[in-house]
């Protein structure tokens, strides 16, 4: 399996080169040449395997020959032995359509897990294997960085710089990051909003002598590993509603588009998902393309759902480029236009294919609370305003009665405000966290200024051989 770039002017790679880039050298996103297929015959086999052994049988075809299978399997074995759950994706039933896919019950009580525990395995397997080491900078809206910390703290060949908006999380995402005891971790706050951390690592990347100098790679979902890693929890939730056989819909909440893209990736693979509900908080960029085909970027204000609080959603190239036949000079300009300009010009025949699969759903904070309030009524189930606005769009958004799939992606108890605004009660944080607010924080606080922020991870890298 090789993978090549959206925007067409990079060298073509394999897994294991994907991984360690992240981002490709023409600022375009990897994807696979083609995507693998399962037969229903295949599909139907994986029915109640071990969620390790189906993630690797998922997986596989995408790493291709860089990695022997047994040492997959092995990998994944590892990468979820930590979670809290024997199922570690446990699909809740809440009515006769609605299930809600638990992606919490890893390490950061968030999906990001999935992906990044497995990553932070790959890395370090894919790294030893060539004795190198590399320097990981990430942007995070709340969730990526704790999961990627978690996942890579204490490796010896990573160096990993996490950038969050300052102010912008919520007290135990930050603190999260922030409390880790790692001589490996930088934690950097950016005096500015998710799309300007965002916005920093790209052009961290871009610069290619610096990109050389630090051996940087990413771990945000601009990274197709993480991708390929988050497809098999929607094969798993699939396959026990009948999937091959039965046709499905799925709700995600989302800001980079990310984890729709991985259910979009599990419907390549022969999952008959028909229709995808992208959900999103009052930064609606997604919902009013969908909706009128309006991608064009405004303001963040921030949220009950900060994870969510974008304008840019970078995951959203690899469909524009699947959509324009995989036309990559015609992907380039769309994005340049769209980062020059602010808006995006999509054609109304392309427009009108994406929706023919895809509708965007948006919810105010008042309406999350109270969608918080509602599953915890009648269903006794508590959702965080992320998962609210995910079970909000399956309710509202599925006129044919479709069984629905709505991504759970983190606990409630990492917004104990928002919880306690709608149901008159905090969650407690689980044991392994319940003495989060005691311990000591270390950050940085910078200003928005890629230059500023080059210059501290150089420093930061390079302080051994000071």
């Amino acid at each position: 399996m090789l993978y090549l770039s959206t925007r067409g002017q990079a060298e073509h790679l394999d897994f294991s080169g994907i991984l360690l880039a992240g981002l490709a050298s023409d600022g375009g996103l990897y994807m696979p040449e083609t995507w693998p297929e399962f037969s229903a015959a295949e599909l139907r086999a994986l029915r109640g395997l071990p969620y390790p052994e189906l993630a690797a049988r998922i997986i596989a075809p995408f790493v291709g020959s860089s990695l022997p299978f047994a040492t997959l399997q092995t990998l994944c074995r590892r990468a979820y032995a930590s979670f809290t759950h024997p199922a570690i994706v446990p699909l809740i039933q809440l009515s006769p359509t609605l299930h809600a896919l638990e992606l919490f019950h890893g390490p950061t009580l968030a999906f990001k897990d999935l992906a990044l525990q497995l990553a932070g395995h790959l890395f370090e397997h894919v790294l030893a294997a060539r004795d190198q080491k590399i320097t990981i900078v990430g942007a995070t809206s709340g969730d990526t960085g704790s999961a990627a910390i978690a996942a890579t703290a204490g490796r010896k060949n990573i160096d990993i710089v996490i950038l969050h908006p300052a102010g912008k999380t919520s007290d135990v995402q930050r603190r999260q990051m922030t409390t880790v005891n790692a001589n490996n971790v930088l934690n950097l706050a950016i005096e500015g909003n998710f799309d300007d951390c965002q916005d920093i690592v790209k052009a961290l990347f871009a610069d290619g002598g610096f990109r050389s100098e630090v051996n940087l790679s990413a771990v945000n979902s601009i990274n197709f590993a993480r991708i390929a890693a988050q497809i098999p929890y929607y094969v798993t939730a699939a396959l026990t509603l009948g999937a091959p056989d039965r046709p499905l819909a799925v709700a995600v909440p989302t800001g980079n588009f990310g984890n729709v893209l991985a259910a979009w990736g599990a419907a390549q693979l022969g999952i008959p998902i028909e229709k995808f509900l992208v959900a999103s908080n009052h930064n609606d960029i997604l919902h009013r393309f969908l909706a009128s085909n309006d991608m064009s970027i405004q303001a963040v204000t921030p949220s009950l759902s900060p994870s969510m609080d974008i304008q840019v959603s970078s995951n959203f190239e690899r469909l524009l480029f699947e959509f324009l036949g995989r036309d990559p000079e015609a992907t380039r300009l769309m994005m340049y236009e769209f980062r020059a300009n602010g808006h995006m010009p999509v054609k109304p025949a392309v427009w009108r294919k994406i929706r023919g699969q895809f509708t965007g759903f948006t919810l105010s904070d008042d309406a999350t609370i109270a969608e918080i309030r509602r599953t915890w009524r009648e269903a006794k189930y508590l959702a965080d305003p992320h998962t609210a606005i995910a079970l909000a769009a399956a309710r509202e958004q599925n006129p044919i009665g479709l069984p629905v799939i709505a991504a759970a992606t983190a606990h409630p108890a990492k917004f104990p405000d928002a919880i306690e605004k709608a149901v008159g009660f905090r969650p407690p944080l689980p044991p392994h966290l319940a003495d989060l607010y005691d311990r000591g924080e270390n950050y940085e606080t910078m200003p928005n200024d890629w230059t500023a922020v080059a210059g501290r991870v150089r420093q930061f890298v390079k302080r051994n051989f000071a």
